[in-house]
């Protein structure tokens, strides 16, 4: 698929020189045509604008070369609806891959047609959304998996790839959960036809910085940015004015360029027919103004938008640089609804350790007897008690059904709970299972080498695959490491290969010291508190931008109830002031330091830091 010489520039790299200037909306100025049936060539496929791609090109090269001549550096592929689930509404299903790839060689004509050595013409090859809301349990994506949307999804990009575009462009996005199916399937399709292009991610937001499921933009941009993709923005449903505090989080906190194309204004219904008020030159000053004052890197119109609307968007902004921006990138985990701080002022991130098969027989008995309810009003209580994120963890010895469940559970609690998900299992593919159901960012409970490292690989290699951050123990080959130098060693071993091999940033991975029971009298483990705290400090330390956790009741277990809240919280105090960043508890059962008696502090941290003749005796 060799290109022209004119269009062998590179789109990412004339982004970083200037402001790039897309079209207008498609549906709108093929509307303004006056099309008939017949120029759809049949009745049943009347109102299907991509097919006029292989029914009556000439009008579609007409929008193209008309918002050409206005100016635009870009134009998009006449694709929106042609994945196979929207043309099966018309019965096209099985016409994926012809209407695809003669939108391409349409729009790749035209661009040809304009470019020069100067100035190159770029192709946006149009992904709209598939019109299934995959993140809803109870709508229509029941007929639907995430892999299925991801074929689709894939299928699409091979025929936009083969008709020679220059960058895949999702647009309109309602669904972030759809857009990791279409990210993922969209790198699929490079990897089968061995093409590479860029990236650009759109999804539409209401006024109030939201997608229709309810994501805010900040968790757009937490979910989204890792994930492979080169390009973030924001398009439809309003005009630029109405965009204006989602430009300024997506300014200050987006690590990639910023696109935006917004309608022309806010549509109105008139007569049974969305109408849009904004005229170009309102249109043009207001997103010219954004642009410049929010840094954006590509810029132009969608829904109601006309050639004169872009013409004057390119008079305002042709050739000009974009302007630098302050970003501030915070390491982050993130819910379907909003994002999570990892550091957490004041510290640690609190993981509700509740909605584990393995550590609470309540919610092991729920889930064996399929009560999901239940087992999400404990979810709930974990949050209102206090807890940030919630691990979930479904093993069962008397069911193989571990991945099903999770599917069930974390589909549930992450339509219903504002709280990112802690994935644990020992099981690689139950991880990929709730990634493929989980909108947010989640955090994988965890890798070891304890089998050495192939299996950590295979969790390393799903995590950069969806953007998760990594809850790693210390364990390898030898065992679970006792001191704190040993934890230190296989910390730093994990550390070199999640970075050097995988690409992981040092904020994605979470180290857990682990610890030992107190409880058990044996002098082997009565310094595993010590070395647990020394631990923290020295991964702090020597892996700066790492994260720490541990699992704070595993210190206590086999005492009384009563003990295990004194002596938990005691050492999730001392912890915390040797660096711990995050903690798996039971946040309803945790005590206020300041709130131990004196004598309980002292007999807990005898026991803890191994003061004394027989601490755990007295305690």
């Amino acid at each position: 698929m060799k290109k022209d010489s004119i269009t062998q520039h590179s789109y990412l790299e004339a982004l970083n020189q200037r402001v790039l200037i897309y079209d207008g909306a498609m549906g709108t100025n093929l509307e303004s045509q006056n099309l008939t049936a017949d120029h759809f060539g049949n009745e049943r496929y009347f109102g299907c604008n991509d097919y006029l791609n292989i029914s009556f090109a000439e009008a579609v090269r007409k929008v193209h070369n008309a918002f050409l001549n206005a100016g635009a550096d870009v134009i998009e592929t006449n694709t929106f609806r042609s994945n196979r689930f929207t043309l099966a509404e018309f019965g096209l299903a099985e016409k994926v891959l012809e209407i695809n790839r003669a939108g391409a060689l349409i729009a790749r004509q035209c661009s040809d047609a304009f470019a020069t050595q100067d100035r190159p013409i770029f192709v946006a090859g149009a992904m709209g959304p598939s019109g299934k809301l995959l993140s809803m349990p109870d709508s229509n994506s029941q007929s639907i998996s995430f892999d299925e949307l991801r074929e689709a999804f894939a299928e699409q990009a091979r025929a936009l790839i083969e008709g020679r575009v220059d960058l895949l462009l999702l647009e309109t996005q309602q669904d972030i959960l759809e857009v990791k199916a279409a990210i993922l399937g969209i790198q699929q399709a490079f990897g089968e036809v061995g093409v590479t292009l860029p990236i650009q991610a759109q999804v539409t937001l209401d006024a109030n910085g939201r997608m229709l499921l309810g994501t805010h933009i900040s968790a757009v941009i937490t979910i989204l940015a890792g994930m492979g993709i080169d390009v973030l923005g924001i398009n439809c449903s309003t005009g630029p004015n109405e965009m204006k505090t989602s430009l300024e989080i997506l300014s200050h906190e987006s690590p990639l360029p910023i696109s935006c194309l917004p309608n022309a204004g806010r549509p109105k219904n008139i007569q049974g027919r969305a109408v849009y008020s904004l005229s170009p030159q309102d249109f043009s000053e207001q997103l010219a103004e954004y642009t410049i004052r929010f840094g954006l890197s590509a810029v132009g119109g969608c829904c109601g938008t006309h050639p004169e609307h872009i013409k004057l968007l390119a008079n305002k902004l042709y050739g000009r640089n974009r302007t630098d921006r302050r970003v501030v990138t915070t390491p982050r985990l993130a819910s379907a609804f909003h994002p999570l701080d990892i550091k957490q002022i004041p510290p640690p991130l609190i993981i509700g350790e509740r909605l584990n098969s393995q550590g609470n027989r309540k919610f092991k008995q729920l889930i064996l007897n399929g009560d999901f309810e239940a087992a999400v009003a404990i979810a709930k209580d974990q949050v209102q008690s206090g807890a940030h994120a919630l691990d979930i963890c479904t093993a069962l010895s008397e069911s193989s059904k571990e991945g099903l469940i999770m599917k069930q559970l974390v589909q549930l609690i992450a339509s219903n709970i504002d709280a990112p998900l802690v994935i644990d299992s020992t099981e690689p593919n139950v991880m990929e299972i709730a990634l493929k159901t989980a909108p947010g960012r989640c955090l994988l409970n965890s890798i070891n080498l304890e089998s050495g490292e192939e299996k950590a690989r295979r969790i390393l290699t799903l995590a950069r695959k969806f953007n998760s951050a990594v809850i790693a123990l210390t364990i390898d080959e030898k065992g679970m490491a006792e001191s704190a130098k040993r934890k230190l060693e296989i910390a730093v071993r994990i550390r070199d290969m999640a970075v050097n091999d995988y690409g992981f940033m040092h904020s994605d991975l979470v180290f857990d010291p682990l610890t030992f029971t107190l409880a058990s009298g044996s002098p082997e483990t009565s310094n595993a508190g010590v070395e647990t705290l020394e631990a923290i400090q020295l991964i702090k330390e020597k892996l700066p931008g790492v994260f720490t956790c541990l699992g704070i009741s595993n210190i206590s277990y086999g005492l009384m109830p009563a003990a295990r809240a004194i002596l938990n919280s005691a050492f999730l105090y001392h912890a915390v002031k040797a660096g711990l960043d995050l903690a798996i508890l039971n946040p309803a059962q945790i005590l206020p330091y300041a709130d131990l008696s004196t004598e309980e502090r002292v007999l807990a941290e005898n026991l803890i830091f191994n003061r004394g003749d027989n601490p755990l005796e007295k305690f």
